[in-house]
């Protein structure tokens, strides 16, 4: 992202089939990162409906959607100039 923005180095990007995995998606990386020490400079509510939860880490922003809502704002297409990097899934 650094190529076309300043304010981070990464978007991670990750959806989910209904709200309410959107917010345990959400719960499960500020758990499993609080556990390194590492904290979100956002505050998020994981009943949250709207359909996208962003964590801020700085140079790193996650991004997790109800899928539906993901396609509509297709940040893929909109941020297109990065450089993409595919994570595989475990």
């Amino acid at each position: 992202m650094r190529s076309v923005c300043s304010f981070c180095d990464y978007f991670v990007i990750a959806g989910g089939t209904s709200n309410r995995q959107v917010g345990a998606i959400t719960q499960a990386i500020e758990d499993d990162l609080a556990r390194e020490g590492i904290k979100s400079l956002s505050r998020v509510s994981y009943n949250d409906e709207s359909g996208w939860l962003a964590l801020d880490y700085s140079s790193v922003v996650v991004h997790i959607f109800y899928n539906p809502v993901r396609e509509f704002y297709a940040l893929e297409r909109l941020w297109s100039d990065a450089k993409r990097v595919r994570i595989p899934r475990s």
